[in-house]
């Protein structure tokens, strides 16, 4: 029988209806591919094979009974280890939450279960989110289906790298200034962060709140939005949730263009930008036009001012939510201590990973008398205009295009010695956070290499439906998305 990998969560949807295929087939062919690829790819930090097989059994008992099942029902999917699932191990890929084990469930993981998801298991990340490259996980490093010896990007390179060699058919992530868009960029797959406030945050755990968002990995944009689909809702457990309908996204899934209005933002194109990445992207830009959509430059001025904000809002918000890590709630603790203070202060130093701890110091700097006008309310100034230039641009066009990352995947090991250099992966994809607007990458070529390239389509507040459009007729008019890895 075929592979799961070849075939959309609509074609399996009608291969279990018209029992041509068992959901318990299909979740062991997803366990056989992570036992054949793991020992090479480290994609997941645990494996739910017993609960994944629990899942699909009562799938197909559901169908045996004649009863009606949801397009995801008995469809494999990965989870970010950084959202609870109750019973199952959720670590955020540190030492300080090795063995902790969720008494409760996040709404967005206890949705898809509701809609007969099968977890095969949760994926590796950057240390509670914080990084770009999944390298600073304290437990292992993921690699990139595409090349091995480069990283899959991050920080939701566990989730990326486990769709993109068809581990799963797909998987949620969490993007606070980039981690589903980049790391989708970098494995050649449809990675969205929605609109904040569209996906509840409730069990996810928290890096930056006010940047947060969870979003889906899929090999195709209609796979796309049928997982933010289901995910997607108010929330009264989430104090940020919005109270709006949610609407079918796949009715929005045309491949024509005309009429619609894209700008090209001039400040994501020059130096520091990989050639082979700016043709691929002029390459997408053509594209697009030829299907009908009009074309036009736009300027957002403030946007290069993103990382320098997005590094002082987001290490503060971490260093306020990190405060709970403290040894007596929950987490490890180190034993032998002669007193409270010996005990925090050990089990906070042994339990972070240094990326964490650097962010948390930054934070809590930026946050100190003296320094918080200077820095942290000066960097939401700064947000408040960038999100401004957005909401300009938006007057004039219906969706914003940009390369997601300004390089393909680097080397393992190549920036772990320079923060600075690994934070600039994230230039294309971190104003979008700070304004909160829904984004997307889908691959839009390889480089010279043979690496994936991922164009970055922005919406306007809750405009999901035009930036899966425009993904939708992109893709459906090129061959891109069709091109998978062979891991060796």
């Amino acid at each position: 029988m075929a592979s799961i990998r070849r075939f959309s969560i609509r074609e399996l949807h009608q291969q279990l209806i018209s029992k041509e295929r068992s959901a318990v087939e299909m979740a062991q062919q997803a366990l056989d591919q992570i036992q054949a690829v793991e020992p090479t790819l480290h994609s997941f930090l645990h494996v739910t094979a017993d609960h994944a097989l629990a899942q699909a059994q009562q799938v197909d008992a559901k169908i045996a009974a004649g009863e009606d099942i949801g397009l995801l029902a008995g469809i494999p999917i990965g989870i970010k280890d950084n959202l609870c699932t109750k019973g199952i191990p959720t670590t955020c890929a540190s030492r300080i939450l090795e063995n902790f084990v969720p008494p409760y469930e996040s709404t967005v993981t206890q949705k898809l279960a509701d809609a007969g998801a099968v977890t095969v298991g949760k994926t590796n990340l950057d240390e509670f989110a914080m990084g770009g490259s999944t390298e600073t996980s304290a437990f292992q490093l993921t690699a990139n289906p595409w090349d091995t010896t480069r990283v899959p990007g991050g920080s939701s390179g566990g989730s990326a790298a486990a769709v993109a060699a068809g581990e799963c058919t797909v998987s949620l992530g969490s993007d606070t200034g980039g981690s589903i868009r980049q790391p989708a960029s970098f494995c050649g797959i449809v990675g969205m962060k929605p609109t904040y406030g569209l996906v509840s945050r409730y069990g996810l755990v928290a890096f930056a709140s006010s940047l947060d968002q969870i979003g889906p990995f899929a090999q195709s944009v209609e796979d796309a939005a049928i997982l933010l689909g289901a995910i997607a809702g108010y929330d009264p457990q989430d104090s940020t949730s919005l109270k709006v309908e949610i609407p079918d996204y796949t009715q929005y899934l045309t491949p024509d263009l005309k009429g619609k209005k894209v700008g090209v933002i001039k400040e994501t194109f020059g130096e520091g930008l990989d050639p082979d990445v700016e043709k691929a992207v002029n390459g997408a830009i053509d594209q697009l036009k030829s299907l009908g959509a009009e074309v036009k430059e736009i300027s957002c001025p403030r946007f290069r001012y993103g990382i320098a904000a997005y590094y002082i809002i987001a290490p503060s918000e971490a260093s306020a939510n990190l405060a709970r890590y403290d040894g007596v709630k929950y987490g490890s603790r180190v034993p032998n201590a002669e007193d409270l203070m010996e005990m925090y202060t050990r089990t906070r130093a042994e339990g972070f990973g240094a990326e964490v701890k650097r962010r948390i110091m930054i934070g809590t700097y930026a946050l100190s008398a003296g320094y918080y006008d200077a820095y942290y309310l000066k960097a939401q100034k700064v947000r408040t205009l960038i999100k401004q230039d957005f909401e300009e641009a938006f007057g004039q066009v219906d969706v914003l295009v940009s390369p997601t990352a300004p390089s393909t995947a680097f080397k393992a090991g190549d920036k772990t010695t320079d923060p600075l250099s690994m934070y600039l992966i994230d230039l294309m994809t971190i104003p979008v956070n700070l304004a909160g607007l829904p984004g997307i990458s889908v691959p839009c070529g390889f480089d010279s290499q043979g690496l994936p390239i991922g164009l970055q389509i922005v919406g306007n507040v809750l405009r999901e439906d035009q930036v899966l459009q425009v993904a939708y007729a992109y893709e459906q008019a090129t061959e891109w998305h069709k091109q998978t890895p062979t891991v060796k």
